[in-house]
């Protein structure tokens, strides 16, 4: 596993397999930066000094140095998405995915990985990078997670628990990808997150410690899982709800209208 930490700019790397992952410094050194957009500006300005002010104006980041002025302290990892060569298949899971294109001058690989980033207090975000070499695939991914951020409601939708706090989620989901189904449903606290090893690495960092979920389809293809998670995280946001059922659900990250 992967772990970035951005205010000492240094990357923590622990094994996972035997397999060695290169190291990568990231820069996170934000003084030099120098923005092109008017969002960029007014955030580098200190005008705009809340993530919620620009995720609710659907104006789109396009630098990720305004997720580390707004968010700072963000976690990253990388999600198993490939497979290393082993006999008949059963190689062990990486970071990285590799394809190759046949060509006259040879086979010419790629490798493709996905990031995600999150503060474990509601924000997630979830990028995928590809390239010639694993370094820059790498980097691409977590500059578009940080580029995809997103805010995942919270909530304690258990009818078996009902504390009010925003440890689970405050109601059922579900999110599809080509065949592949996943279903997020709300658990009592203490149950933890009963989830296939990639989604529960993405729920921990959007600061979700409860949920049981379901995942139907060929679940072998990992990018379809994470991104049939992120489109039923996404609903969380869109899913309207009565101002009477926030206090009972503890719903978390929706303004509630004076």
């Amino acid at each position: 596993m992967v772990r970035i930490n951005e205010k000492e700019e240094k990357v923590i790397i622990e094994p996972i397999s035997e397999e060695a992952v290169e190291v990568v410094t990231v820069s996170a050194d934000v003084e030099k930066w120098t923005p092109k957009t008017e969002l960029g500006k007014k955030v580098k300005s200190r005008e705009i000094t809340d993530i919620d002010s620009v995720l609710e104006s659907c104006k789109p980041i396009l630098e990720p140095e305004i997720v580390d002025i707004l968010l700072p302290g963000v976690e990253s990892d990388l999600l198993m998405i490939g497979q290393s060569k082993g006999k008949f298949g059963g190689g062990s899971r990486r970071v990285f995915r590799q394809t190759q294109k046949k060509t006259r001058e040879g086979n010419k690989p790629k490798f493709a990985t996905y990031a995600v980033i999150g503060n474990k207090d509601g924000y997630v975000g979830l990028g995928f990078g590809k390239a010639k070499e694993t370094v820059p695939a790498r980097e691409k991914a977590i500059r578009n997670a940080k580029l995809n951020i997103i805010k995942v409601v919270r909530g304690c939708g258990s009818w078996q628990c009902g504390c009010k706090n925003p440890h689970s989620i405050p109601f059922a989901v579900t999110g599809k990808c080509s065949s592949v189904t996943v279903e997020l449903k709300p658990a009592p606290k203490g149950t933890g997150l009963k989830a296939e090893k990639e989604v529960a690495k993405v729920l921990r960092l959007a600061g979700i410690k409860d949920v049981w979920t379901k995942v139907k389809g060929q679940s072998r293809n990992k990018i379809n899982v994470i991104v049939a998670l992120e489109k039923a995280l996404l609903k969380l946001n869109t899913m309207k709800l009565q101002e009477k059922y926030l206090d009972s659900l503890g719903v978390s990250g929706i303004k509630k209208q004076s």
